[in-house]
């Protein structure tokens, strides 16, 4: 049994572009590549051809990876699901530290999606976990390197 992969619209609509950009642009540079260095004879000692040969490598692996990934993709509209001020898969989080006061922003995405400096963190992140489930209003207890950090999840949204 395949195991799902939540993501959101953006995040499929993302990775089926790096698939086109794979197959349609840099896959067949790679043959191109590959063919160009043959043609300059002893493969054994072409550092091109070599070179060649391990980029191709890395963008089939790539391409095989995206899509496995698509094909067990479960695609999440947040937007169509109703608000009810519970934390879930793609809603964006206004949280409030409990002690310093200082309030931070993070929208709960797919694990490919992720990126702490855009205030996307992934669904298997610690703090991901500690708030999926929780409600506007709850003070959660979340475990950081430096130790337990507490929110006050302050507001829940679906955009």
């Amino acid at each position: 049994m395949t195991t799902r992969v939540p993501m959101t619209i953006n995040g499929e609509a993302r990775l089926r572009e790096e698939l086109q950009q794979l197959k349609s642009v840099e896959r067949p540079k790679v043959i191109a590549a590959i063919a160009e260095a043959r043609e300059h004879g002893d493969l054994k000692e072409n550092a091109e051809y070599h070179a060649a040969r391990e980029q191709q490598g890395f963008i089939e692996g790539r391409i095989q990876e995206i899509e496995s990934k698509l094909s067990a993709a479960q695609v999440i509209d947040v937007t169509t699901i109703e608000n009810t001020g519970k934390v879930i898969f793609g809603t964006t989080v206004h949280l409030l530290n409990v002690e310093t006061d200082e309030q931070v922003v993070y929208k709960i995405v797919g694990e490919d999606e992720a990126d702490i400096k855009a205030g996307k963190i992934s669904i298997s992140s610690p703090i991901a976990r500690a708030l999926v489930g929780k409600s506007e209003g709850e003070v959660v207890a979340i475990r950081v390197p430096s130790g337990t950090v507490e929110y006050e999840i302050e507001e829940v949204e679906h955009i």
